[in-house]
């Protein structure tokens, strides 16, 4: 199957559109890590309407959860390419993966920061 690139820039776009809503139905559809992250970000938006917090709040909420969501997508992907190129356990695959695995760590340490910025206050 030969792939012919579409080169029009309007049904272009519309096609890596389609394709990204594919990619992101499969992310939510098939991966744990992105459906309990997802899961998180539906709970933490209704805590957002019950709690009222602030249109800055909200923006802070929803990069976070965009940064969390985006660096596990491109996590998950450097995975499937790696376990492509290479199967079996190889010492400098898992480095790679590891390292992926880190980035996702920092997002989420950062996306917690964010949640408990927003949220402890309104416990106090």
């Amino acid at each position: 199957m030969e792939f012919e690139k579409d080169n029009s820039f309007f049904t272009g776009r519309i096609k890596s559109i389609g394709f990204a809503f594919k990619g992101a139905f499969k992310l939510i559809t098939t991966e744990h890590s992105v459906m309990v992250q997802s899961s998180i970000a539906l709970l933490l938006i209704f805590a957002g309407f019950v709690f009222e917090i602030s249109r800055e709040e909200w923006m802070m909420q929803i990069l976070a959860f965009g940064l969390v969501l985006g660096i596990e997508s491109l996590n998950t992907a450097v995975e499937k390419i790696a376990d492509f190129i290479h199967p079996e356990f190889h010492n400098k695959i898992g480095f790679i993966k590891d390292i992926a695995a880190g980035a996702v760590l920092f997002a989420a340490f950062a996306a917690i920061a964010v949640g408990l910025m927003i949220y402890v206050p309104k416990f106090m």
